[in-house]
């Protein structure tokens, strides 16, 4: 095998395959990527056997057919250190060559037979296509409030990708929160869902990233995987075998008290006052007045307190609530809105972010049940 290469092109490809590499597996080939060079230009293919990525490698000319899987870490090294922009690459009798003028570097290859076969989507069922922007906002959105290492129940470390009746949904939970986001399909689509694991939607959102928004992404599906392809590339993830609860039972509408209020400056405040709170309580208590101000207030022993007042637009009754700061500060972060919407249910009772008016973001949290003293201090 041998290959003209323009680094800055060829990088883009090799550092999305890089990233996919099961580098800390016990596993070495794992730790390899798989070059396919033939009269179609050159393939890269890793994985780590729960996500596997194919990609069109750019920034390449094929001058001899062949194929090896080059060790990642030491290769992709001297790809981003090779003297010029334009260097050759030659495979031959278990070696790699890497000629960048007079510089001349070589490494040892690995066994091609040993590298796992990878998915193969040829069989898989349509389940829908959308745009990289929409899967973009329905991951930052719709997954955050999963938990990635829990190990049990497998759901809540897990997101359920959902199409019906027109709608695209991503949902996860920790168990005591759940964010969901939503967007319209405007192509082709199957009824259906999926139950996806969020380290493996965590990195198919970084690839998604380098991409162009606008670009076109299908997602297929058999028994075992999730296919998203885009642009000459394709991702593939392993689905969770559990199933997913009927969160839809817990969403009571339900309020007694709701607020519209800037999304920075409550993000802001709250930053503020988890300074005070963070290596304590980790609590905030807010204060909502109809017609009034929103309070915030944090405090911890031995350290101090925050109180802020910011200006929203209030109705229903008087309401003192807690919540965890994070928590809290996750959601509103999430949100791509400059408004935020906060509907309450009693101080014991779910709180609902979403935007105003609409339902395409929405944000479930239960507050903290402040103890008496803590209930004193507050009302301070």
């Amino acid at each position: 095998m041998k290959l003209l290469i323009e680094k800055s092109s060829f990088l883009k490809s090799w550092q999305m395959a890089e990233r996919t590499t099961g580098s800390r597996s016990t596993i070495s080939i794992l730790a390899g990527i798989r070059c396919l060079a033939d009269e179609r230009g050159l393939f890269l293919e890793a994985t780590d056997l729960k996500t596997s990525l194919k990609c069109r490698a750019e920034g390449t000319d094929v001058q001899e057919p062949g194929e090896t899987v080059l060790p990642t870490k030491a290769m992709g090294e001297l790809f981003k250190k090779a003297p010029q922009d334009r260097f050759t690459l030659e495979v031959n009798q278990g070696k790699a060559v890497l000629t960048a003028g007079k510089s001349r570097y070589t490494l040892t290859v690995l066994p091609v037979e040993e590298f796992p076969p990878l998915p193969r989507s040829e069989s898989a069922r349509l389940f829908c296509d959308t745009t990289v922007e929409t899967l973009k906002r329905l991951f930052e959105e719709g997954t955050f409030a999963g938990s990635p290492n829990e190990e049990f129940p497998q759901y809540l470390s897990a997101a359920l990708i959902q199409a019906r009746e027109g709608r695209l949904k991503a949902v996860a939970t920790d168990g005591r929160r759940l964010s969901l986001s939503q967007s319209s399909l405007g192509g082709e689509a199957a009824e259906g869902e999926l139950l996806l694991p969020l380290n493996g939607l965590k990195e198919l959102h970084r690839l998604l990233s380098s991409l162009d928004g606008e670009e076109a992404v299908r997602l297929l599906e058999d028994d075992s995987q999730v296919y998203f392809q885009v642009r000459g590339l394709e991702f593939s993830v392993r689905r969770v075998d559990s199933t997913f609860p009927p969160y839809e039972k817990i969403l009571l509408p339900n309020r007694t008290t709701w607020m519209t209020v800037g999304r920075h400056s409550l993000e802001e405040a709250l930053e503020r006052a988890n300074v005070v709170v963070r290596d304590f309580t980790k609590s905030v208590v807010l204060h909502l007045q109809p017609g009034g101000v929103l309070k915030v207030k944090g405090k911890a022993p031995d350290i101090g307190e925050a109180r802020e007042e910011l200006p929203a637009e209030i109705d229903g009754e008087p309401l003192r609530v807690a919540f965890n700061v994070s928590y809290l500060l996750e959601g509103i972060k999430a949100l791509h809105d400059d408004v935020v919407e906060l509907s309450f249910n009693g101080s014991h009772g779910q709180m609902r972010m979403t935007r105003p008016g609409e339902e395409s973001f929405l944000y479930v949290l239960m507050p903290i049940t402040l103890s008496e003293e803590e209930s004193d201090d507050a009302d301070d």
